[in-house]
């Protein structure tokens, strides 16, 4: 069966410039069995509701600006799956969460920057789901677990935010070996709940953990963990580490 796996995206330059994340992006896809579908929660949908991507053929959409025009080429064409967006659905509805299908949302760079280097092919039908971050870590996790079963069918489930984000407080003159302490507090933290499975800790994360709205000004980034977390079982770190100083590339997988 296929794990569950939440992975830090960071800047979408991440595309043309892997550092230490497209090797060990690269490496976990050749490890695990190829799946038959893609479902993604990334930050970078927020919605009211939840929302379920049914087009067969979404667009690539760079939404950001200021980045190199090689950046702006860069293209994902993997299809989508109106009839796996059916399904995601339907197990959503099924378990008290309603969602409405989206026919015309492209691929937003939570997914498409992460995927490219995973599955460069593009090859893998993507289904993307929406992030009503309002609602907070619980939500989250209730979608994670109506979703868990997909696993079991070949689907990949995939949360992309960061575990840690605060674009203000980057250094951008800071290599892979600067790490603000600060961000890596925060990221431990984070890291030792998850292997004690403290989920009182984790959902009150903003109050408990060290540094928390210094890590995460707003919460969208952090709350795909919860899904992949809801999603999968025991807990294991595929990568660790930083860019830019306080921009946290970690890598977990939930089997």
């Amino acid at each position: 069966m296929l794990p569950s796996l939440f992975i830090s995206h960071g800047s979408p330059m991440l595309a043309l410039e892997p550092g230490a994340s497209g090797p060990a992006l690269a490496r976990l896809a050749a490890e695990l069995e190829r799946p038959k579908a893609i479902v993604v929660v990334s930050a970078h949908w927020e919605s009211q509701g939840l929302r379920v991507s049914s087009h067969p053929h979404p667009k690539t959409w760079h939404d950001f600006g200021g980045f190199p025009a090689a950046l702006y080429a860069v293209q994902y064409p993997a299809p989508g799956q109106p009839e796996l967006a059916g399904e995601v659905a339907g197990l959503l509805h099924a378990a008290g969460l309603p969602a409405e299908l989206d026919a015309q949302r492209p691929f937003d760079h939570g997914a498409w920057v992460p995927l490219s280097l995973m599955y460069p092919r593009a090859d893998i039908p993507v289904v993307q789901v929406s992030l009503p971050s309002h609602l907070g870590p619980a939500l989250q996790t209730r979608v994670g677990r109506a979703l868990a079963g997909l696993r079991a069918q070949g689907v990949l489930l995939i949360g992309s935010g960061s575990i840690t984000h605060n674009l203000g407080e980057l250094d951008w003159r800071a290599g892979p070996e600067t790490i603000t302490p600060w961000a890596r507090e925060f990221r431990d933290w984070i890291v030792d709940k998850l292997q004690a499975g403290n989920d009182a800790a984790l959902d009150d994360y903003r109050r408990q953990a060290p540094n928390a709205a210094r890590n995460h000004p707003s919460d969208e980034h952090l709350l795909p963990l919860y899904f992949a977390r809801g999603a999968g079982g025991t807990f294991g770190i595929v990568h660790q580490g930083f860019t830019l100083g306080a921009l946290g590339m970690d890598i977990y997988r939930f089997d």
